[in-house]
Order: C-alpha cells, then sequence, then structure tokens
C-alpha cells in the first residue's frame, strides 16, 4: 500500500484550521492566491502555528505548517531588495515555528538561479548553537516555468530541496501527467514530486495511478457569501467587476474526500 501526503494550499487560518480537520498532512500557508500566492503576514503565520499546534493537542492529526516565499505576484527573477526581504522572511518563519518554507528562483533564460535559491536555502538551514531548526525546503512552481525541466530537477536535488511542486509544466497537474510521471522516475527517492493545480476528489486517484506519485498538493476551497448587508456597487477594492461578495475558504469535507480517494490505494 502506497503510503500518501496530501498537503492543502491554505489561503487563512480558517482553511488551516479545516485543512487540519480534513486530515492534512501539511499546509502551505498563503496569501495573494490571485496572483498564484505570496508571503502571508507574521500575524497569520502565527496564528496558524498556534491553532495547528491547539489542534494536535486535541488529538488531531500533527499538521505540518509550511509558509510560501514570494513578495509578489508575476515572474520568478527577484532583484536584490527583493532576495534580502525574502531571506529575512525565511528566518521570521522560523522564529514563528513554521516546519518548512516554499520558493523558487528563476534566470532571465528560463533555467534555475542556483546561486539566488542557495542563498534562501541558507537561510533555511541556520543552527542556532546546539539547536538545529533546518527547515523544510520546497521548490514551488516557478518549476513550471523553468527551460529544461529534466536538467532543473537534477539542480535541485544537488542543491538539498526537499520536494518541487509541479504540474508537469501544463496548466493542471492532469494535464501534466506525462511530465510528471518522467520527474517521478527521474527521481527515483531522491526528492519529492509534489503534484499540484487542479487536483481534486476527482483526479487525484487518476494522476497518483498514472504516475506513482505520492505526494499531492489542493486547495479544496469552497465559496462562502459575505455577511454583509449593506454594499455599495460602484465601488471596488480590486479589478471592477469582481466578486468581492464571496470568500473563498478550504473545506474540510472536501479535504477528507480528497484524501479518501486514495486511502485504499
Amino acid at each position: 500500500m502506497a503510503i500518501c501526503q496530501f498537503e492543502v494550499c491554505a489561503n487563512s487560518v480558517e482553511s488551516c484550521v479545516a485543512a487540519q480537520r480534513g486530515g492534512a498532512d501539511r499546509v502551505e500557508l498563503c496569501a495573494g492566491i490571485p496572483e498564484g500566492g505570496t508571503t502571508p503576514s507574521y500575524g497569520e503565520i502565527k496564528q496558524a502555528r498556534r491553532v495547528l499546534n491547539e489542534g494536535t493537542a486535541q488529538g488531531l492529526k500533527a499538521t505540518r505548517l509550511h509558509v510560501i516565499i514570494r513578495p509578489r505576484g508575476g515572474d520568478f527573477l527577484y532583484s536584490e531588495l527583493e532576495l534580502e526581504r525574502m531571506a529575512e522572511d525565511i528566518r521570521i518563519c522560523r522564529e514563528l515555528g513554521a516546519d518548512g518554507v516554499v520558493f523558487g528562483c528563476l534566470r532571465p533564460d528560463g533555467s534555475l538561479d542556483t546561486e539566488a535559491n542557495a542563498r534562501l536555502l541558507d537561510a533555511a538551514n541556520c543552527q542556532l548553537s546546539i539547536v538545529n531548526c533546518k527547515l523544510s525546503a520546497t521548490f514551488h512552481r516557478a518549476f513550471d516555468r523553468c527551460a529544461q525541466p529534466e536538467q532543473a530537477l537534477e539542480e535541485l536535488i544537488s542543491q538539498g530541496f526537499d520536494r518541487v511542486l509541479t504540474s508537469g509544466q501544463q496548466a493542471t497537474a492532469a494535464d501534466g501527467i506525462p511530465l510528471l510521471k518522467k520527474l517521478h522516475e527521474q527521481a527515483q527517492g531522491r526528492i519529492k514530486i509534489l503534484a499540484g493545480c487542479g487536483v481534486n476528489e476527482e483526479n487525484i486517484r487518476k494522476i497518483h495511478e498514472a504516475t506513482g506519485i505520492t505526494e499531492f498538493h489542493f486547495s479544496a476551497r469552497g465559496a462562502r457569501k459575505s455577511r454583509m448587508i449593506f454594499a455599495n456597487p460602484d465601488v471596488y477594492m480590486g479589478a471592477k467587476g469582481a466578486d468581492e461578495d464571496t470568500i473563498l475558504v478550504t473545506s474540510e469535507e472536501r479535504v477528507r474526500n480528497t484524501i479518501a480517494q486514495l486511502l485504499s490505494v
């Protein structure tokens, strides 16, 4: 029987709670989901750590907390100031009790920026006196925008990343099955391939059976209507026409149902 790991992309402390109650092994805490995920506030990270610890104390699964380190949306080519900020964010995540961080840097030609990635890995691998406080490191879906995925995978392995989150360089992991299978075979256990983007209760088993991958990343979110009674239809906080009266939050039921698809594998 394959032992699978399930990571939920959580957009809030509330989503972390739902993920843990649904049986997730990890959460990846993100802000800015419409931008593909950005670094959450320190208050969000601190409260997420607290509620997950409380859940464990109450008998729920010990769900690990990983935090995305991404200062903005857009590309993955970062300036010196952005890299300084990212390294500081990693150090603060460690102080706040995170178990891992998620990041990725590219060069203009689509190759991995191994120097920038090494710099951030150094921040994640810090040791304090006798305490080893190494954070787990995941290379995120910047991988899906790199030019040579097979070569990039070898570089990630040599640099010491624990896993890579990828949809197989396609819009969804289901569409990316051919490359996901190749990457999983190439990895040979040296790095975990974390299949993500569009993974849900309808396709997770298919992806697993077609690729052999045992780690999955999904959001399992559902819509919740705003509790506001009054709203001004002429004012938007973001893009005009956007639905700002619906809040997306992870569903405990959907997490549980998605995991259930592989419990018998």
